[in-house]
């Protein structure tokens, strides 16, 4: 085990995994990877019809369990809960929850994924890009506090008492801006609103796919795409990652068969335009 290559992901809510990088999670762990998961929430505040909850004393109890199934169709190792808060979308009430993610400062959340990361020694860590997605508070706020992880988790002087350790590389998980950029145009062909998406409203595609990450790697995973399917569909409160919006969900078809993640390296630097199609190249 002591070879063994390890990735971790650091994400902010249950869902999160399998509707974005599962299927890269699932690839490795198919290779004999040992793949991680750390969950800074429970998603509390996700809605959930009245129908799902009849097991589970709460949502978060709902979400936890919902979690614990996608992490076994994907293959992980290890799921590690952090216990804030879901912060809902921004300007919402729960920003204000005394134990929202977005309320505790960067640097204690930071210090907390440090901690975590010196215990599973990852030689990968991968998690969302600077604007979280889709601008999603908590995604930022887990983006900063794991970017400021990665330079923590190899000091010598840190609090935990653990042996430093550094990860090979840093990646943050990318949306094709080619599917955004499609999805705005059809959506105005099809009269509808691109600055108002998603079951609330609160996504404006517009902002998103003006915003450009370099793609540093893409990641393949025809061969496990059945495990991420598998894993979306544990999230059954959350949608299970079906599309109900047929114009989205045609777009998506346009998109399928890839079955591919993209990804842009934050660390080490990247020098070229060469494409990498293994996360632990060179590791």
């Amino acid at each position: 085990m002591a070879d063994k290559k390890v990735l971790l992901s650091v994400l902010a809510h249950p869902d999160d995994e399998s509707f974005g990088m599962g299927g890269t999670l699932a690839y490795y762990a198919e290779q004999g990877v040992a793949v991680y998961l750390i969950c800074a929430t429970r998603g509390e505040v996700g809605e959930v019809a009245p129908e799902y909850l009849k097991s589970y004393q709460n949502i978060a109890e709902l979400r936890e369990a919902e979690l614990r199934c996608a992490s076994a169709h994907l293959g992980l190792a290890g799921l590690h809960f952090m216990d804030y808060r879901d912060s809902g979308m921004l300007g919402s009430p729960e920003n204000d929850h005394p134990d929202a993610l977005i309320g505790a400062p960067v640097e204690k959340v930071a210090t907390e994924v440090a901690s975590l990361m010196r215990e599973i020694k990852p030689d990968v860590v991968l998690t969302f890009d600077p604007i979280g997605g889709y601008r999603h508070p908590d995604h930022i706020h887990i983006h900063q506090a794991t970017v400021k992880a990665f330079e923590l988790v190899g000091a010598e002087n840190f609090e935990d008492g653990l042996p430093p350790h550094k990860p090979a590389k840093l990646y943050f998980h990318t949306i094709s801006r080619r599917f955004l950029r499609v999805a705005v145009r059809m959506a105005r062909l099809f009269g509808k609103d691109p600055t108002k998406w998603g079951k609330n409203e609160d996504i404006d595609l517009t902002t998103l796919a003006i915003e450009d990450y370099p793609v540093h790697a893409k990641i393949r995973y025809p061969k496990v795409e059945k495990r991420k399917t598998a894993a979306s569909a544990c999230h059954a409160s959350q949608g299970g990652g079906r599309f109900v919006n047929p114009l989205i969900a045609w777009i998506l078809r346009l998109f399928a068969g890839t079955a591919t993640d993209t990804f842009m390296r934050a660390y080490p630097s990247v020098n070229g335009n060469e494409i990498e199609t293994d996360l632990f190249d060179a590791v």
